[in-house]
């Protein structure tokens, strides 16, 4: 396969990595592109999957602007094992390719993953609200939520009864489907709600693709489904962070 048509395979992901870094998908997709513009400009003979999000990682840190990869915010969390976190759970890397990735050993990942783990269980508890048609799915991430401390501000399962809900209960982060059983959007809720306020969303999706093009408008934060728990995990962690940043 040549490097452009294995580019081009990864694009995707590679947005879903730089969006949940900088917390925002504009920001994302624009580090996306300078790191293509600088490949394609001297495109090496061989580049696998991990040296593409090691040039990526790399266009991130480099770029002026992107800020939250470098910061702690108020959930203490380091940039590497945040980054390491998201590699791992969100990407699907394992150790040794996450260490090439960030440029350290599989062995300090594991440390870096092993701090997070203790970093999260001292983060700020939040409050969360769930937009889910599905009972199953539903209760599943509850569930999660809870584990991580957080608590449930309210699950809705159409677009009308998320918004009306939301605006009376004013969490600090919401997980939301977008396509519910009657017809209605997730999306459609979520654009209604950031007319009132703003408020970090997660959304959670069977065709994760479709919202990775670099479209304008498309999400930061994206989970596929069915999701693993250590991506709602990873995911969650993650935009809080990036709230607590905006906020600071």
């Amino acid at each position: 396969m040549k490097i452009s048509e294995a580019l081009e395979q990864q694009l995707p992901y590679l947005r879903r990595y730089a969006r949940a870094v900088l917390g925002s998908a504009a920001q994302g997709d624009r580090t996306v592109e300078a790191m293509l513009e600088e490949l394609f400009g001297n495109l090496p003979e061989i580049l696998d999957k991990p040296g593409m999000f090691k040039r990526l990682d790399s266009t991130i840190e480099r770029l002026p602007g992107n800020a939250p990869s470098k910061s702690k915010g108020l959930h203490g969390i380091s940039p590497q094992s945040r980054r390491a976190l998201l590699l791992t759970a969100m990407e699907g890397f394992d150790t040794l390719d996450a260490g090439k990735i960030l440029g350290v050993s599989s062995e300090r990942v594991e440390e870096l993953l092993d701090a997070a783990e203790i970093e999260l269980t001292g983060m700020l508890t939040a409050r969360i609200f769930i937009i889910e048609d599905e009972p199953l799915i539903a209760a599943s991430l509850s569930q999660l939520v809870k584990s991580l401390g957080h608590s449930i501000a309210g699950i809705a399962v159409t677009r009308d009864q998320a918004v009306a809900a939301v605006l009376e209960t004013r969490p600090d982060l919401i997980l939301a489907d977008i396509q519910l059983s009657d017809g209605s959007q997730g999306t459609d809720a979520i654009k209604e709600i950031w007319t009132h306020f703003s408020v970090p969303v997660v959304f959670i999706t069977a065709f994760p693709e479709r919202m990775l093009t670099g479209a304008p408008g498309e999400p930061a934060f994206l989970i596929p489904k069915p999701f693993k728990p250590a991506q709602v995990k990873a995911v969650v962690t993650q935009a809080l962070f990036i709230q607590s940043m905006r906020q600071s």
